[in-house]
């Protein structure tokens, strides 16, 4: 069984959008997935709760103090995939999290606010260890070198950063109103081809 982590400092960076994209990515190739949803407000449950039924996607909302316990039921289960959403501005779910995972991905948007709260992401990995991580440019601005121009910042910076960059695409708020993903609102669309390249891009490193 693999699993990936996703966290992030910052409310808003895209974290829950996409968990549920990558999940949904490795469903459709024939894996059975499981995404652990660890925040108090339950985005991805909800999001499941607006979906049809899927016996290849398990969607789980569980207090981290229980993360190992899911985690090896998932195992038990046959589970291939596990994609961890956690809560942002939790330190310690986010270190748990991140202990427990083989891969974290750290979603995070190409300005100054988001950027600086990688001093607290980088605590983070620090305290569980020092796992394997990348992070993802997302919700870059379709027009302009904004997302180059974090890429190489964050370079400088010591960051292992993706080769993808998911862009501002109205996709993904529309499929998730539906409990949908940008692959199964539109497969052909730009929004899908970008997530796909994240799953097999991050896939391969697992």
């Amino acid at each position: 069984m693999k699993s990936l982590a996703v966290i992030s400092q910052k409310g808003g960076s895209g974290k829950s959008t996409t968990a549920q994209g990558l999940a949904v990515e490795a469903m459709r190739t024939g894996l059975k997935v499981a995404l652990i949803d660890l925040d108090q407000q339950a985005s991805t449950g909800k999001w499941s709760d607006r979906r049809e039924e899927s016996d290849r996607l398990a969607v789980v909302c569980s207090p981290a103090a229980r993360l190992p316990k899911v985690l090896n039921q998932a195992k038990t289960e046959g589970v291939d995939f596990v994609v961890i959403d956690t809560p942002p501005h939790a330190g310690q779910i986010a270190i748990e999290a991140a202990k427990l995972a083989d891969r974290i991905l750290i979603p995070i948007e190409p300005h100054i606010s988001s950027l600086e709260t990688l001093t607290t992401v980088s605590d983070i990995l620090n305290l569980a260890g020092k796992p394997p991580a990348e992070v993802l440019i997302n919700d870059a601005p379709v027009q302009g070198r904004r997302h180059e121009d974090a890429r190489e910042w964050l370079i400088e910076q010591g960051f292992k950063v993706a080769p993808v960059v998911l862009f501002h695409r109205a996709a993904h708020s529309d499929a998730g109103d539906l409990g949908k993903t940008a692959g199964e609102l539109d497969p052909l669309g730009k929004a899908a081809v970008e997530m796909k390249q994240l799953y097999i891009y991050i896939y391969r490193l697992l």
